[in-house]
């Protein structure tokens, strides 16, 4: 939101009040409080009148360090609220005559206790941001709400990350950028994943507190700052110190919440009967024995919304019609080695039985007369389960509960975004607060469904909205994409930003969800689809079964799905690392290039992992141009060799696309391609690629670590397990490399 008209000027009607200077400083449980009146003061007379802002420095985690900032004090706190780990490690606060200082970790946080009015945020000497003169400030605009702002400076050459799912230029310098769930498509400033959290490449990071609307100018208003602003009269936000954008995401999802580990399964392809498509069991069947008649390993068996009744989403109950036995069906596809997952919302149709049971035992959100808040879209007359209430979670849950039991093994959790705001909640929270948090209950309740009755390591949704915290409950999908090379763009930027938000996994619909593709459109999506961290043929109107857009697409869809389940060793540990460290399986090249300049602005190509950089190609003939850092990089598929830094174009058949090793990586390759949850240790063959005498590089997979050594011409491998079957087995633990690049192949007896 804008308030300034230019430099000098406000707005017409806007009044703003900006802190002066610092009235005192005080200090309590390893915080610091700041008084700050809005006017010099001068004599006593100054003391009389507001506002005065108070601001409260403290730290949650080490390196990061949260300042809330308070106009009136006198409100009721209604919830909801993010929740944050807080393991109150102490700070070291200090004074001198002109500073106030709070530390925590590397980070520190100076209030100028003078005037003009200054605050700092630095790490090992260096400042990292700051806000000044009219930064922060009570704002009232035209209509008299009431705003707390603040702006913090963006040092020349910073470039400025993440806010979630947004699928415009990845830098978002420049963009304006609104915290507000919608239900937009992927083509327009609106999202369906808000995370109030940006990243730069400058060390740091800024989370703001506010469940909420909180408007990002982000330098656009003031195009030396980021300005974020909430209406509200308490607002806090968390500086971040890094130093690298690694290190950021690591200690950004150690205070929000770190991804679960998705189950080995469910990187294997999934298949979906599409959105509105007519379909019954003789469909499903067909598709089913269509994959395996063509070699197309398969995961998942995916069946979207008219698996229920018309008008009758969400009931929970499969449409006789079409599935008149669906416990004796879900068993012959699980005797097949698939996974099942159903597609669900929260939305209760007016016409489902689940709508008067839900009214008459008030589960569903109401209106401040107490009347059930409905509209007509998605479903006549629907309704939205109220996740604030326990006993609404637990209803919905035994819904859930009940669907496990015939053999569903998760759920793509559609919808949560059109959440209304003139209604009450049961817990009484804000309704403008909920629209964002909304998803987060969802998505949670669902999550812990599976988790209990399935398991940790078992766990996996496919989800749509998003907000703060909502990675800890993966995976999440781009939304409705259209069938073009613009939009296959749009949709990886918004995952790469969503990457830079704090989500591990991210996956999208292969070939777009809107319109149907053309096959070379298509065959060029499938590549991309499974170099990405999952993998999903889902459509609107159109089904997106590979032979019904020609044979090469069965043998594209059937070659990268084999490359992806033999790559299980590697992508499952870049899994893992997701889940320990916060950092994502898809990452933008400035999360590896931090350094490299020419990497601040990519966003058509990514790193699948530490090791493989992956381009997609974006156009029919196959032409594609591409950015190599630093050092002699290996294409996977065709061991050619290219050296950085500089731009590369090449052009690529439908069976190719630029996948390149990074100098220096060793790729642990399964030997199993027909499915993803196999022994990924067992048979593994090590690729090493521009190791150098000397260098030795340790390869973790599993429950083992493998070791590669070059001394020489010659690459070794040992295993940390000396009882494990393959370091026993007769395997190639040595091998000539004269280039630095060569395999090696360990084997079970």
């Amino acid at each position: 939101m804008k308030f300034t008209d230019g430099y000098w000027l406000l707005r017409e009607g806007v009044t703003a009040a900006h802190p002066a200077e610092v009235l005192d400083v005080t200090e309590s449980d390893d915080a610091l409080e700041i008084h700050a009146p809005t006017r010099p003061v001068r004599s006593r007379g100054d003391l009389m009148t507001g506002p005065v802002l108070t601001l409260r420095a403290h730290t949650p985690i080490p390196d990061v360090i949260g300042l809330t900032l308070t106009h009136f004090t006198g409100g009721q706190p209604r919830g909801p609220e993010f929740e944050l780990t807080d393991s109150r490690p102490a700070a070291r606060i200090a004074y001198d005559d002109e500073h106030a200082t709070l530390t925590s970790g590397e980070l520190s946080v100076r209030v100028a206790r003078g005037g003009p009015w200054h605050v700092e945020f630095a790490a090992h000497g260096r400042t990292l941001t700051s806000s000044g003169h009219k930064s922060m400030g009570i704002m009232r605009d035209a209509t008299g709400a009431h705003h707390l702002r603040e702006q913090l400076v963006l040092q020349v050459g910073t470039a400025v990350y993440g806010l979630g799912e947004r699928f415009g230029p990845l830098v978002k310098n420049g963009q304006v950028v609104d915290i507000w769930q919608a239900d937009g498509g992927t083509c327009s400033e609106q999202a369906y994943k808000n995370v109030p959290f940006y990243l730069t490449d400058a060390g740091y990071g800024v989370f703001v507190d506010h469940p909420g609307q909180v408007s990002f100018e982000v330098a656009s208003e003031v195009v030396s700052r980021v300005q974020f602003s909430a209406e509200t009269q308490e607002l806090t936000y968390y500086v971040i110190y890094g130093p690298t954008p690694k290190d950021i995401l690591r200690k950004y999802t150690a205070l929000t919440g770190r991804p679960a580990l998705p189950p080995a399964w469910s990187f294997g392809l999934w298949l979906s009967t599409s959105f509105t498509t007519s379909y019954d069991e003789g469909t499903v069947t067909s598709f089913i024995e269509g994959m395996k008649e063509r070699e197309l390993p398969l995961s998942v068996f995916h069946f979207d919304c008219f698996w229920m009744r018309e008008y009758h989403w969400c009931d929970f109950q499969w449409d006789p019609r079409v599935f008149p036995d669906p416990e004796d069906m879900l068993a012959r596809l699980k005797a097949r080695g698939l996974r099942v997952s159903v597609w669900i919302n929260p939305y209760i149709a007016q016409r489902s039985p689940l709508f008067a049971e839900g009214k008459a035992l008030g589960h569903l959100l109401k209106r401040p007369d107490g009347s059930v808040w409905q509209w007509d879209m998605w479903q006549p007359g629907m309704a939205l389960v109220d996740f604030t209430s326990a006993a609404a979670c637990e209803w919905y849950a035994a819904k859930l509960e009940a669907l496990l039991a015939q053999g569903v093994d998760c759920f793509k959790t559609d919808f949560g975004e059109r959440v209304p705001l003139d209604v009450t909640w049961s817990d009484g929270s804000d309704p403008e607060g909920m629209h964002n948090y909304y998803t987060y209950l969802y998505n949670r309740t669902v999550f812990e469904v599976l988790r209990k009755h399935r398991g940790e390591e078992e766990a996996v949704l496919f989800a749509r909205s998003a907000t703060t915290g909502s990675q800890q409950f993966p995976v999440h999908w781009g939304g409705d994409c259209e069938a073009t090379y613009e939009s296959m763009a749009e949709s990886l930027r918004g995952g790469l930003s969503l990457g830079l938000s704090g989500f591990g996994f991210w996956s999208h619909d292969i070939g777009g969800f809107e319109g149907t593709p053309t096959p070379a459109l298509f065959k060029r999506w499938l590549a991309f689809g499974l170099l990405s961290s999952h993998s999903r043929l889902h459509g609107s109107s159109s089904y997106r079964v590979p032979w019904l857009f020609d044979e090469e697409a069965v043998e594209v869809a059937r070659h990268f799905t084999r490359l992806k389940l033999r790559l299980m060793p590697y992508l499952y540990e870049a899994a893992r690392t997701a889940h320990t460290e916060g950092v994502p399986v898809m990452r933008a090249m400035v999360l590896e290039f931090p350094d490299d300049p020419g990497c601040a602005h990519l966003e058509r190509q990514y790193m699948l992992g530490p090791d493989l950089l992956v381009a997609p190609v974006f156009s029919d003939e196959g032409d594609v141009t591409y950015y190599v850092p630093e050092g002699t990089w290996t294409h996977f598929l065709t061991g050619e060799t290219v050296t950085g830094p500089r731009w590369v174009r090449e052009r690529h058949g439908f069976l190719s696309v630029p996948l390149l090793v990074r100098p220096g990586a060793v790729i642990p390759v399964g030997a199993v391609d027909d499915r993803p949850d196999y022994d990924h240790a067992a048979g593994v063959t090590l690729r090493a690629y521009g190791l150098r005498d000397g260098d030795r590089v340790t390869v973790p997979v599993g429950d083992v670590t493998f070791t590669v050594l070059r001394e020489g011409d010659i690459l070794r491998a040992s295993c940390s397990d000396p009882a494990a079957p393959w370091a026993l087995a007769t395997a190639d633990r040595e091998a000539p490399a004269p280039t630095g690049t060569g395999s090696l192949r360990l084997e079970t007896p």
